[in-house]
Order: C-alpha cells, then sequence, then structure tokens
C-alpha cells in the first residue's frame, strides 16, 4: 500500500467526522430532517371488526347491534355463528351473555346474568327451546332449577324463579 492511498483514507474519514460533527451539533443543515417512525395509532374506531382466515372466510367478528349493544361472534370454517359474547341492550339492562349455538345457529346453552341483583342464570336448550334452567332468583337469590319435557311442561325440581 502506498503512503499516498492511507493518507487519502485517513483524511476522508476524518473529513466524515468532522462534516458529521458541523452538520449534526451546529445547526448547519437544520433543513434536513431525521427520519422518524409513523407515530402509532392509539384508537381504532369502527361499527364492525372482521377477521377473516387465509382462505378469506369470516372468522369472528366484534360488532355493535343497531339497539347498541356491542358483541363478539366467533364462525367455524362452514360459516356457521357458533359462540357470541356481549352484552344484551340498554333496554335489556346491558346484561352480559354468553351463547353457544349448534350446528343449526339455534341457542343450546346461554349463560348470563338477570334481574336487579344480576344473579347469573344458565339455559340449556335443545332445538333453540328451553329444556332446563339453573341460576339464583332475581328477587331472592335462593338457587332454583326447573325442567322443561318435551311438550313445554314444567317441572320445577327445586327453588323458584
Amino acid at each position: 500500500m502506498s503512503k499516498t492511498y492511507v493518507a487519502g483514507l485517513v483524511s476522508g474519514f476524518l473529513g466524515g467526522v468532522i462534516g458529521a460533527f458541523v452538520f449534526g451539533h451546529l445547526g448547519v443543515g437544520v433543513g434536513i430532517s431525521p427520519a422518524t417512525a409513523a407515530p402509532a395509532q392509539d384508537v381504532v374506531s369502527a361499527n364492525k371488526i372482521r377477521m377473516v382466515d387465509a382462505s378469506g372466510r369470516t372468522r369472528a367478528e366484534l360488532a355493535m347491534a343497531p339497539d347498541g349493544a356491542p358483541a363478539l361472534f366467533f364462525y367455524d370454517t362452514k360459516g356457521r355463528n357458533r359462540l357470541v359474547l356481549g352484552l344484551y341492550s340498554p333496554a335489556e339492562s346491558e346484561y352480559p351473555f354468553v351463547v353457544l349455538n349448534d350446528m343449526h345457529n339455534e341457542a343450546a346453552g346461554i349463560f348470563r346474568l338477570f334481574g336487579g341483583q344480576e344473579t347469573p342464570v344458565v339455559v340449556l336448550k335443545n332445538k333453540g327451546v328451553d329444556r332446563s334452567i339453573l341460576g339464583l332468583n332475581p328477587t331472592t337469590t335462593d338457587p332454583f332449577l326447573v325442567n322443561y319435557s318435551t311438550d313445554r311442561k314444567q317441572t320445577a325440581l327445586f327453588g323458584s324463579f
């Protein structure tokens, strides 16, 4: 390596260091803005947010009903609504609920709060028809279990609601 080559290398390096200092600390080149990341968005506002799988099928949806009630819906690969988590409408005191749907999109089980004391109630259904209701009485908070026969006759096993 020749002395000229080494001198050029050293002077180029020193020139770069001095130039960076001048531009960065002495205000020269103020019109040059540093690269900045785009600001993160803290809130996304929408009436509906849909999640789709790799095939484009809707698998979940967070949506607002026209009556103002929010819910999260889960769909199977055939597009059937299988699970709903949500709140009832303001007209129904916005009680929270969970609904398990069968393959025919009919409620098979409902877990919800009910009444002034927000007592829990579980409703078991078959083909959309109530078959058994277990919970706490919304007035007394005493437990109850009521069954319904296939001809819809009510039988209280214990308690009342």
